[in-house]
């Protein structure tokens, strides 16, 4: 029946192996023998799955490899569908972005120490951003990983995250640096703003 659902055996297959191996990446040699289908099959349906951006590629080694993308739009729901646990299935949690950035944003706050807090990326819709959180400030690296990962469990995928000091991003800010500004020019949200650097009175 899923077969079905989602046009070819090898495609199914091939959803099932990359959506269970977030962040593991995997050459085509070595995929034909997880999955056990024909090469001339499996690279079809990869250059499918590229098209369609649920899958990246790499080169390294005179390899070529590939990887889940977790940044797709529908990585969360498809994941659901494919993944072994059920469990894990059952506990995604797909919120809008005002109810995410409430929850998230109270952790944030939480947190000693934090001045600046933005959220881009896959926690602010229309953000083209590839980082999804900013902190700034003086925190306790194991305050932000207990953050993180809570966040990650809730979103089911990897959030990528930058921790700066207040003097650094200040500086970052008043030169335009184009990381701060290639966020800042994105979709964003600003949780935190303790100094009022961002968010003016």
């Amino acid at each position: 029946m899923i077969d079905a659902l989602f046009g070819s055996k090898t495609r199914v297959k091939l959803l099932h192996l990359f959506l269970n191996s977030p962040g593991q990446s995997f050459y085509v040699r070595e995929i034909t023998r997880k999955i056990e289908e024909q090469i001339n099959s499996v690279r079809r349906e990869l250059s499918n799955m590229l098209a369609v951006g649920i899958i990246t590629s790499d080169s390294a080694d005179n390899k070529l490899y590939y990887q889940v993308n977790q940044r797709y739009d529908y990585y969360v729901p498809l994941k659901a569908i494919f993944s072994d646990t059920r469990l894990e299935a059952k506990n995604v949690t797909i919120t809008s972005d005002d109810n995410s950035n409430r929850e998230y944003g109270s952790l944030v706050r939480a947190i000693t120490g934090v001045s600046l807090a933005i959220f881009a990326g896959v926690l602010v819709r229309d953000s083209t951003s590839t980082v999804d959180i900013v902190l700034v400030g003086d925190m306790v690296p194991a305050k932000i990983k207990v953050l993180i990962k809570h966040i990650e469990k809730n979103e089911g995928r990897d959030i990528n995250y930058t921790v700066l000091s207040y003097d650094e991003f200040y500086y970052r800010l008043s030169v335009r640096d184009k990381f701060i500004t290639e966020i800042l020019n994105s979709e964003h949200s600003v949780i935190v703003d303790k100094n009022k650097i961002l968010i003016k009175e």
